[in-house]
């Protein structure tokens, strides 16, 4: 039988390296990682493992779940939650040894409340905004925790954090800005390591890196540096076969609203892959594909299990049931596919739906 779901060939050689180099750009900083949404779709923990055996110590989980699932991947490694840690759940993050990130002045009375209850001195990185206007404590409630140290009682600040709005764009001044009012916010709050580049941000020179970076979709491939080449290498390989070859004439139509009318005779190949696996539906008659060394241009709206292509012009010999073809690779990049979609290679990435089998340097996660 042949294969009938898509496929993710998922490079960990090339995600350590993408690693390694944003170290080196970091430096002499500390570079952690952003394993949050399964790992921009990859999957956290046979990433995660290998950044960890790459040497990353430091890694950033969006919601507290995501923080559990990883410390049941790594044991020893600073695990860090940046939407912070329900009150309930507070025991069980100090049994779990995970960081919550601070991200307004009650949480941080409470997690201090509850590290002078418990006896301890609980560790935390604590927000601050900079003109983001989403997490993060605003410039009020700044000033008060400037003011009364007594709020930081039994709270080791592991770091100051703060998340840029615009480092992608490398003409927009609000990144000096939001670095600059940082330095001052932190010159008044007592000392420790400051956390505040993300991808992009790592670019924009040492005076921004700080002691911690935290890069997230340019570990896996993603462009942070919009205004010049990719430096980063391709991670993702995106795959699907072919379910069945027919032949059309002559004002056929193909698939739904009949948005492809063939103007000769020709054939046309159907993928096992849709939007329900995360091949976008803006994705309708745009881009190439290959199936091996041959383009075939992709046709017709994505449904929700299947795409088609032309391969009018491919061999018969390539083209035929259980082929596979390439949908993103070395011909179509990540960010080329995120923009004929109208959207950004995050969405991409963590578009790739469960029913796609990751493939790691050629193994299938156990």
């Amino acid at each position: 039988m042949p294969p009938d779901s898509p496929t993710a060939l998922i490079d960990l050689d090339a995600l350590v390296w993408n690693y390694g180099f944003l170290r080196d750009q970091s430096a002499p900083a500390e570079t952690g990682a952003v394993v949050k949404a399964d790992a921009y779709g990859l999957g956290m923990a046979p990433i995660a493992e290998a950044l960890h055996r790459a040497g990353c110590k430091t890694f950033f989980t969006a919601h507290f779940s995501e923080a559990l699932a990883l410390r049941a991947a790594l044991k020893n490694v600073t695990i860090v939650t940046m939407h912070g840690i329900p009150e309930s759940a507070q025991a069980e993050a100090v049994a779990r040894n995970i960081t919550p990130v601070i991200n307004y002045l009650s949480a941080l009375e409470s997690w201090s409340r509850f590290a002078r209850l418990s006896g301890k001195s609980l560790p935390a990185f604590i927000h601050l905004d900079t003109g983001m206007n989403r997490l993060g404590l605003p410039p009020t409630e700044q000033k008060k925790l400037s003011e009364k140290s007594s709020l930081l009682e039994g709270i080791t600040v592991k770091a100051w954090m703060s998340h840029f709005a615009c480092s992608d764009e490398f003409n927009n001044s609000l990144t000096t800005q939001q670095r600059d009012r940082l330095k001052q916010t932190v010159s008044t709050l007592p000392k420790a390591p400051v956390c505040l580049c993300n991808s992009s941000g790592i670019f924009w020179g040492k005076d921004y890196v700080f002691d911690l970076t935290r890069p997230g979709v340019a570990l896996y491939g993603g462009n942070p540096t919009l205004h010049k080449p990719n430096p980063m290498r391709a991670v993702l390989e995106l795959q699907a076969p072919i379910l069945q070859v027919r032949d059309v004439d002559t004002g056929m139509t193909v698939g739904y609203g009949a948005t492809h009318r063939f103007t000769r005779k020709g054939r046309v190949a159907t993928l096992a892959l849709g939007y329900a696996d995360g091949y976008h539906r803006a994705l309708e008659n745009r881009g190439t594909v290959m199936i091996g060394s041959h383009p075939a241009p992709l046709i017709g709206r994505i449904s929700m299990d299947l795409i088609t292509l032309d391969i009018t012009d491919v061999p018969e010999a390539a083209a035929h049931p259980g082929a596979m073809a390439t949908l993103i690779g070395p011909h179509r990049t990540l960010d080329a596919v995120a923009a004929e979609a109208g959207t950004i290679a995050y969405e991409i990435l963590t578009s790739l739906g469960a029913r796609i089998t990751r493939i790691y340097n050629g193994k299938e996660a156990s």
